[in-house]
């Protein structure tokens, strides 16, 4: 008959076990585990092994990465005595300008071994050869300050960095139900994205039992996308998303290629600006330092007038006086 209770069922299994135990022993007692107590350990031996303890489990739960600022581990080029090829291709930096503001190219001083390479750098100054292209035949260097090409270089990708912005995506929502005034405003605005260059996401939305109408929804997405056809085109079909209805129309390259170019002349006015400010500067103050110093002589020219000439005389005045 089975216990009708857990605690009668274990009380029957440890009944159980010791027995099995007495009886494998030949009849004597199974021997007893000593386990000792907190009163027969002594206080500095727990105080350790629980500060251990504690640790270890502090330490296992500490993970990810370790606090503070994101360290940026830079890249070297090989340079110098790194260049393991026995001769190289080298250039020399030209930092003369245009006459458009930019700085010309590098100034090629032909094949030389590395060598020669690393003498020609000391004899311009203790400047560094940095391994440009180690996958041509052979290798490119460049002889050039280190310091001054890593600032070039974090210049070029901050600029690139900024004049490169990637199109975002906008979004126009409406009803299946849209009226034809606000179906003008949504055209507008769509129209407006497309043209600074953006996709833009047209969403219809549906509440309640107003999917079962998804046909009208794919209707009026494909209308939009008439209208916008000159500017734009639909990426793929419409797709349903839960209770919206979506689709993605892009610019098309003629479109694209207008906003670059007006960008670049934007770009290129207001750098034309700002060398013909940096020019008037220049002039006024050249003709500051130019201008001459009438001052002085003003002085001396009051000075050599006489007291008649500027009070002026009569024959009369002349008789009194005399």
């Amino acid at each position: 008959m089975a216990p009708s209770t857990p605690l009668k069922a274990v009380l029957l299994a440890s009944s159980f076990t010791s027995i099995s135990a007495f009886i494998s022993n030949g009849g004597a007692p199974a021997p007893v585990a000593f386990r000792p107590t907190s009163a027969s350990v002594p206080t500095s031996v727990t105080t350790s092994t629980s500060a251990t303890t504690s640790t270890s489990l502090f330490a296992g739960q500490r993970r990810g990465r370790p606090r503070g600022p994101l360290r940026t581990i830079e890249v070297k080029p090989p340079m110098n005595d790194e260049i393991k090829a026995e001769s190289v291709r080298v250039s020399v930096p030209n930092y003369t300008p245009t006459s458009s503001g930019k700085p010309q190219k590098d100034e090629a001083l032909g094949i030389m071994s590395t060598a020669d390479a690393l003498a020609k750098a000391k004899e311009l100054g203790g400047l560094d050869v940095i391994l440009i292209n180690e996958n041509s035949e052979p290798p490119v260097v460049k002889i050039v300050d280190y310091s001054k090409y890593r600032y070039e270089k974090e210049k070029k990708a901050k600029e690139l960095k900024k004049n490169s912005k990637t199109s975002e995506v906008k979004e126009v929502k409406m009803s299946y139900k849209i009226d034809v005034h606000d179906y003008g405003v949504r055209i507008k605005n769509a129209s407006k994205f497309i043209q600074q260059g953006n996709r833009v996401k047209c969403t219809v939305q549906f509440k309640g039992r107003e999917v079962q109408h998804e046909k009208l929804g794919f209707q009026l997405l494909d209308r939009m996308a008439e209208d916008l056809t000159k500017m734009c085109s639909m990426e793929g079909k419409p797709k349903r998303e839960g209770r919206n209805m979506s689709c993605i129309l892009s610019p098309r390259p003629e479109v694209t290629k207008a906003v670059n170019d007006k960008k670049r002349a934007d770009d290129k006015q207001k750098k034309k600006n700002k060398r013909v400010g940096k020019e008037t500067k220049g002039k006024k103050d050249d003709s500051k330092d130019a201008a001459p110093d009438i001052s002085g002589s003003a002085d001396e020219d009051v000075n050599d007038v006489s007291l008649d000439e500027l009070l002026g005389s009569d024959t009369t005045t002349e008789n009194l006086f005399n």
